[in-house]
């Protein structure tokens, strides 16, 4: 008894094997409280010996604190339905590992099965069997993601023999791509000598006696003698296999290949059967399951953007040129690199796409990233490349220091970024992009024309016509529209049966009774057409006389455009749309898209333009482009949902070290006293988010401007004080800086100057205007030529943004919404502006009253005027005083959450120059390739 073979425990193993798992995923789990390890388990039928696997697998998930996902299909099921499951456990991220428990069923041959777990993604394949992973463990040039569990197991048992594996002769009995062939490239991967024999070899005893180490998994019980081994080897019996005994209560035992008795005289260990490899076969899946887990969870919180190398040339071309000499990467791999899975992805061609808002749910759970503002000083008309900077720092977060990074802009009208550091493809960018710019327009236009028809018929009917027409009869029934309760309930009308509403009733019902005077609602265009400034509709004699005088705005000044902006959701976009307010009847009661009946339209009509769009910089970062209102008249911001995908895509997990946050970096249109006091007191009050920055733009030649130099304008020629060194002349113009910076500093947030720098900036002014900055109490100022030199030009003040950003935000709001109208826009008036105070014309004050007696003057406030001065007057530059605001009109967007008071001479629509851009704007014919464009 004393030689005879030590038995190989594979059960204590296996335990001491599922007990570090178990301790591993506990360790993870301490710092990463969602790490949770997954294995899905795809069972077809009801066969007995199936369901006792599965149940074994489960038991030992339980045990070491995997999640089990059992998945149980009908017998009747076809290969096609077992391989769709499959893919979606391949894109569910929540599942680790997929097991496909064989066989399959009668309908499933052995083609079909190998089609179901050839289907199983390899990074998920935990069992070992996919063909990747299979040839990858036959290569000696590679590693597999996964080797079979029980092949696997054997290698664990022998090791735990103090067996030398290297040089050691092996013999493998069988040929199995579960077993026999995967253990057999294991061990030549350990430098055994191996042979592997199977059911044509001849003289297998003679060979089994040569081994060191016999590993058999044939299925033939006691099949191997003990008089074939070699005095002193190792066995591994992986046979199961019944045979008949009376003494048992079912009839029959397990045993395995190997006759035991006679085998354990002659080898030094042998595993018994059961309780060797069995054990270890559940014990190693469970290993690879926490293996895949941890994969993915590293490679989740790993995703790098590839950056894509800039051809920098001296003498910068043209936006267009450079645009087009870049390729852009597909926007499927760029998705893939910020972590959007494909089903969240709608793509619109190679290079743009749509993002789905379900990724919000995804991805809830995540810290946001740091959210930074970026504004600018009161710019020219040339702009100060606040767009620009927006864009090449954010190519420098992501492209130049590894840093999660996303730019978060407008669809443009015009340019936005240029030089080295733009969204690419530039054309298509400023052009239809995914179409939002036009379902916007359908929206406003489809409510514009039911305002119009609605007051003609109540103009031409009865009371009791326009009732039967509304509400007709149908198969002899009569119902209420399911959007006629929303009036009902509106007007203190509870009856749900149209036949039970009295005279009165049907009358305040059906009558909307606009009063022509108060209509708010213009029809738009996306083109700058002053001519339909004022326009009369209802000329046509089949209006019957009924024409009014109206007018168009710019497509991007329209309120369902600021709903796009401002809305959190589809459900808040639906309820937003219906709200909005388009006049007031002779009643005095706001009437409403809803009151119309044509909420419902206006949000199918936008349901695609809610998802964002994710477009590329020059240098292959994410750039996500959405909705796309005016600053001067709107609130001016991209929008929220854009910014949330963002800042949850740039967050980090529970556990997370702060230095893996990332940066969104969204555009407030023009200086700050516009877009960035907009973004604070309107987006942010909406979205709840709060802001750790704002970046201010500034450039010499805005700065000079302000201080007295000659004025600037589109198409000619600078004056010497902007191309040579000023710097008394620019000294004044800090002025205007200090007061945007001041300005900045009452929400409580940090605030960088970026000078943005000009090639005839002269060393001295740069640093002139960054010692102004500072002194007037910025947190950083830093040159940057990011226009230039791309992202690298922006490094320094990528440097500067990452290091004042640390800490949590201190923002706050400017004033309280429960004040008085006139109160708030004074507010504004005198903190942002500087002005003495405002002056309300007469149609303003009755406007404010009549806002306030419907139940909107808690609302923030939108100030609509000139972007080129603090004031009122773009004639005033600098940082004028003594002055006062006239308040030429007061609108109300009930929809997108905010009154606008329209300030000087404003206006709503633009018009064309007398040389506008299109001159240059043409198609290359045999290419199709834009030119022109900026």
């Amino acid at each position: 008894m004393a030689s005879r073979a030590q038995l190989i425990d594979g059960t204590a193993i296996a335990k001491s094997i599922r007990d570090d798992v178990a301790s591993r995923i506990k360790a993870t789990q301490a710092q990463f409280p969602r790490f949770k390890p997954t294995l899905a388990v795809i069972q077809v039928g009801e066969r007995p010996d199936s369901s006792v696997y599965v149940r074994m697998k489960l038991k030992a998930a339980e045990e070491v604190g995997i999640q089990f996902k059992h998945i149980h299909l009908a017998e009747s099921v076809e290969v096609a339905e077992v391989v769709d499951v499959v893919k979606k456990l391949n894109e569910d991220d929540s599942v680790s590992g997929i097991l496909v428990q064989l066989p399959l069923g009668p309908n499933v041959g052995a083609d079909g099965e190998r089609t179901v777990t050839e289907a199983v993604s390899p990074e998920k394949d935990v069992d070992g069997f996919h063909a990747y992973n299979i040839g990858h463990l036959s290569s000696r040039a590679s590693d597999p993601l996964f080797a079979p569990c029980t092949s696997t197991g054997i290698i664990r048992l022998l090791e735990s023999t103090g067996v030398t594996i290297s040089g050691s002769r092996a013999v493998v009995l069988g040929r199995s791509d579960i077993v026999g062939s995967p253990v057999a490239a294991m061990l030549r991967h350990l430098d055994a000598t191996v042979t592997q024999c199977h059911s044509r070899t001849k003289n297998v005893p003679e060979i089994v006696k040569d081994a060191d180490i016999v590993v058999s998994a044939i299925g033939k019980p006691q099949f191997v003698e003990g008089s074939w081994l070699k005095p002193g080897a190792v066995v591994i019996d992986v046979g199961t296999n019944y045979i008949p005994d009376s003494t048992k209560k079912s009839g029959q035992r397990l045993v395995g290949d190997v006759t035991f008795d006679s085998a354990a005289e002659v080898a030094s260990h042998i595993t018994p059967v059961p309780g060797g490899v069995g054990p270890m076969t559940v014990a190693l899946l469970m290993v690879n399951t926490l293996t895949a887990a941890e994969r993915i969870w590293e490679q989740a919180r790993s995703l790098r953007i590839k950056p894509l190398k800039l051809k920098i040339l001296e003498k910068v071309p043209s936006d267009i040129e450079i645009s087009l000499a870049q390729t852009p990467k597909p926007v499927s791999q760029l998705a893939h690199e910020i972590g959007i899975y494909p089903d969240e992805l709608e793509n619109y061609g190679k290079y743009k796409a749509k993002v789905e808002l379900s990724v919000l749910d995804r991805l809830a759970h995540r810290k946001d990233g740091k959210y930074i503002v970026i504004s600018g000083i009161t710019p020219t008309p040339l702009g100060e490349g606040k767009s620009t900077t927006t864009i090449g720092l954010a190519q420098a977060l992501g492209a130049h220091m590894g840093r999660p990074s996303f730019a978060c802009v407008r669809q443009p009208s015009g340019a936005a970024g240029g030089g080295y550091s733009q969204v690419i493809p530039m054309d298509e960018f400023n052009l239809h992009l995914t179409g939002d710019i036009h379902a916007v327009t359908a929206a406003n236009n489809l409510l514009a024309a039911a305002l119009d028809a609605r007051m003609f018929h109540e103009a031409t009917q009865s009371d009791k016509a326009l009732y039967s027409r509304l509400v007709p009869t149908k198969k002899g029934k009569r119902e209420f529209a399911p959007l006629m309760f929303k009036r009902l309930n509106k007007l203190g009308i509870d009856k749900t049966n149209p036949n039970d509403l009295t005279p009165d009733e049907i009358n305040r019902f059906a009558r909307l009774d606009v009063d022509p005077e108060t209509i708010t609602w213009n029809r738009v265009i996306d083109v700058n057409d002053r001519h339909l400034r004022k326009i009369t509709v209802g000329q046509a004699p089949t209006e019957q006389g009924h024409s009014r005088e109206t007018g168009f705005d710019i497509s991007v000044a329209s309120e369902c455009m600021a709903v796009l902006a401002l809305t959190t959701s589809l459900a808040d976009m639906r309820e937003r749309l219906g709200n909005m307010v388009v006049a007031t009847s002779k009643r005095g009661e706001p009437v409403t898209a809803d009151d119309l009946g044509v909420g419902g339209a206006l949000a199918v009509l936008m349901k695609d333009a809610i998802k964002p769009n994710l477009m590329q910089t020059l240098e292959g970062t994410p750039v996500f482009v959405h909705a796309g209102p005016f600053a001067n008249i709107a609130h001016g911001n991209s929008s929220i949902l854009a910014d949330r995908v963002a800042l949850k895509l740039a967050g980090i997990e529970e556990g997370d070290s702060p230095d893996r946050i990332g940066y969104v970096l969204t555009e407030g249109g023009f200086g700050a006293d516009m877009g960035m006091e907009k973004f604070c007191n309107i987006k942010c009050r909406m979205s709840g988010l709060k802001p750790d920055a704002t970046v201010i733009v500034a450039t010499t030649r805005a700065l000079k401007m302000h201080g007295g130099g000659p004025d600037v304008a589109p198409g000619k020629p600078l004056h010497e004080t902007y191309t040579k060194e000023d710097l008394v002349t620019l000294k004044e113009g800090c002025k205007n800086l200090t007061k945007h910076i001041e300005n900045s500093r009452k929400f409580g947030v940090k605030v960088i100057v970026a000078i943005n720098q000009f090639s005839s900036d002269t060393p001295a002014e740069l640093e002139l205007v960054r010692e102004q900055a500072l002194a007037a109490g910025a947190d950083g100022a830093v040159v940057s030529n990011h226009w230039a030199q791309g992202g690298e030009g922006a490094r320094a003040l990528a440097e500067a943004v990452i290091a004042i950003c640390e800490g949590e935000s201190n923002f706050k709001f400017l004033y309280d919404l429960e004040l008085p109208i006139d109160k708030k826009i004074e507010i504004i008036s005198k903190e942002i502006y500087g002005a003495d105070g405002i002056e309300l014309s007469e149609e303003a004050q009755k406007q404010v009253d009549t806002y306030t007696r419907q139940g909107y003057s808690n609302l923030p406030i939108c100030m609509a005027k000139t972007q080129y001065s603090f004031s009122h007057d773009p004639k005033l530059k600098g940082v004028p005083t003594g002055f006062t605001i006239p308040i030429r009109s007061v609108r109300l967007s009930a929809g997108a959450g905010f009154l606008y008071p329209i300030l000087g001479d404003m206006q709503t629509m633009p018009g064309l120059g007398t040389r506008p851009g299109f001159w240059e704007v043409g198609l290359e014919t045999e290419t199709g390739r834009v030119v022109g464009l900026f």
